[in-house]
C-alpha cells in the first residue's frame, strides 16, 4: 500500500528544487532572522500546546467567526473533552498569560512565537490547512506608540528579508461605545440591499455586521463601497489614538494607507487594526495582519489589561521573496570532504572530522566502499568546497592535497591543520 500526504499540507525537505520555499534551510534562515530581530525589539519567545480546549477559541475568536464556525479541527478525546488544533496564536498566548499569572511578574510583557496553525479551508497560494506563523503580542500598554512599534517590527522584518512593494493598511474600528453607533449606521445602510448580500454576509448582518466590510465577495464589495466610514464615528479618545499612530508612522518613515473597510477577521479586535500586503500573491495578497484587543484578557477571565498583536504567515513571506527574486542564502555545504584509503586512514579521518566539527567547520567523510570516481562525483553533488584523498603517502608526510571542486585547483595543506584553510 502506498501512502500519500493529506490534502492541504506539504513536506518541508532539506532542499526542494521544484518548490524552493519548501526547503528547510530557507525556513531556518527566516526563523533565525525573526528571532534575532524580535529579541532586538525586546520580545521573548513563548511556546504553547498544539491543541487547546475548544471553548477557548469560541470565547476569544467568536462563535460566529469563520475560524470557529467553519475551519477548526476539533476532536473529542477519551476523557470527553472537546479539543481543537490551534487555528491562531493570540488566544493560546492569552490563556498561558492568565494561567501562569504573568501579570504578577512584570507590568509589560512582549511575547513572540513561531509555530504551525491549523484551519480547514480551501488550499490556494499561501493558504494551507497547516500553515506557519510568526506572531507577536504585547500586554500592558495601551499607547499608540506601542501600536507603531509593532508595525515597525513587521516592516523592519520584511525590509531585512529583502521584500519590496509592500503596502501598509491601517484603520481604527474604535472602542465599544463608538462601534454601537457605527453598527446601527451600517445596518441602516445595508438593510435596503440585504437581499443582494452574499449568504455569509446575510448571517453576519445581525451578529457582526462589521465583518461584512471584510467580505471577499465581489457583490458585497460593490455594495459596501459607499458604506458609512468607521472613522467618522470614532470617540474623541479613539480619534486621538489613531491620529497619534499616523504621526508616529510618518516619523518612522513607514508609508501607509488608511483603509476604511479594514476590520480584520477576528471578533476580539478594537481600535487599531492593520494589514500588510504584497501584490505578488494575487488576490490573497495579505502577508500580515493584527490589531488591538484591549478587552480580550478580561473576557477570558484574566486581568483587564490592554494588548495588541499580529500574525504573519511564513509560507506567504517565503513565496513573496521568491517571486520578487530576493537574494537568498545558499544551502549549507561541506567545507571539506575526506576520502580515506585504508583502515589506518579511516581512523585518522575520524579524528580529523571530530576536530573540525568542534571548531564549527562543516566537514564530511566517505563511509562507503564506492570507487573513487563515484565518491568524487558525490562530493561534487553535495557542493563540497574541498576534497581530500588521504592514504598511506598522506599519513607518512602529514601533508594532503586538497582539490577545490569549483576550479579544480590543487592546494597543499598540513594534514593535522586543515582548519587553516577555513576562512
Amino acid at each position: 500500500m502506498k501512502f500519500a500526504i493529506a490534502p492541504g499540507v506539504y513536506d518541508i525537505l532539506p532542499q526542494d528544487p521544484q518548490d524552493p520555499w519548501k526547503s528547510s534551510y530557507l525556513w531556518n534562515y527566516i526563523e533565525n532572522v525573526i528571532r534575532e530581530l524580535a529579541t532586538c525589539y525586546g520580545f521573548r519567545e513563548i511556546r504553547t500546546p498544539l491543541f487547546e480546549r475548544t471553548e477557548l477559541f469560541q470565547r476569544a475568536v467568536g462563535e460566529t467567526s469563520d475560524i470557529v464556525s467553519k475551519e477548526m479541527y476539533t476532536l473529542i478525546d477519551k476523557g470527553g473533552r472537546s479539543l481543537s488544533l490551534r487555528p491562531e496564536g493570540t488566544a493560546p498566548a492569552m490563556r498561558a498569560f492568565i494561567e501562569n499569572q504573568l501579570q504578577a511578574t512584570a507590568p509589560v510583557h512582549k511575547l513572540f512565537y513561531i509555530c504551525p496553525m491549523f484551519r480547514y479551508e480551501r488550499s490556494q497560494a499561501g493558504r494551507y490547512r497547516q500553515h506557519h506563523q510568526f506572531g507577536a503580542e504585547v500586554i500592558g500598554i495601551d499607547s499608540a506608540e506601542q501600536d507603531a512599534e509593532l508595525i515597525d517590527l513587521l516592516y523592519s522584518l520584511y525590509n531585512r528579508l529583502g521584500l519590496t512593494h509592500l503596502e501598509v493598511n491601517i484603520n481604527s474600528i474604535g472602542d465599544t461605545s463608538c462601534r454601537i453607533a457605527f453598527r446601527k449606521a451600517l445596518q441602516d445602510y445595508l438593510r435596503d440591499r440585504f437581499d443582494e448580500l452574499s449568504p455569509d454576509s446575510k448571517l453576519r448582518f445581525e451578529t457582526n455586521p462589521l465583518r461584512i466590510l471584510d467580505s471577499k465577495d465581489l457583490q458585497d464589495k460593490a455594495i459596501t463601497a459607499n458604506a458609512p466610514c468607521m472613522t467618522d464615528y470614532l470617540s474623541e479618545a479613539s480619534r486621538e489614538h489613531f491620529e497619534t499612530l499616523k504621526k508616529l508612522l510618518n516619523v518612522l518613515k513607514i508609508p501607509f494607507k488608511i483603509n476604511p473597510t479594514l476590520v480584520r477577521g477576528l471578533d476580539y479586535y478594537n481600535r487599531t487594526v492593520f494589514e500588510i500586503t504584497a501584490g505578488e500573491l494575487g488576490a490573497q495578497n495579505s502577508i500580515a495582519g493584527g490589531g488591538r484587543y484591549d478587552g480580550l484578557l478580561k473576557t477570558l477571565g484574566g486581568p483587564d489589561l490592554p494588548a495588541i498583536g499580529f500574525g504573519t504567515g511564513l509560507e506567504r513571506v517565503l513565496q513573496t521573496m521568491l517571486k520578487q527574486q530576493v537574494e537568498l542564502p545558499s544551502p549549507p555545504k561541506p567545507f571539506i570532504y575526506m576520502i580515506p584509503l585504508g583502515e589506518e586512514a579511516k581512523a585518522v579521518c575520524f579524528t580529523l572530522l571530530q576536530q573540525l566539527r568542534k571548531q564549527g567547520i562543516f566537514a564530511e567523510m566517505d563511509f562507503s566502499t564506492r570507487k573513487l570516481g563515484k565518491t568524487m562525483n558525490y562530493a561534487n553533488q553535495i557542493g563540497a568546497t574541498y576534497v581530500a584523498v588521504i592514504g598511506e603517502e598522506e599519513l607518512k608526510t602529514e601533508e594532503v592535497s586538497l582539490k577545490e571542486m569549483s576550479t579544480g585547483k590543487i592546494t597543499k595543506a598540513p594534514l593535522y591543520q586543515l582548519e587553516r584553510l577555513y576562512v
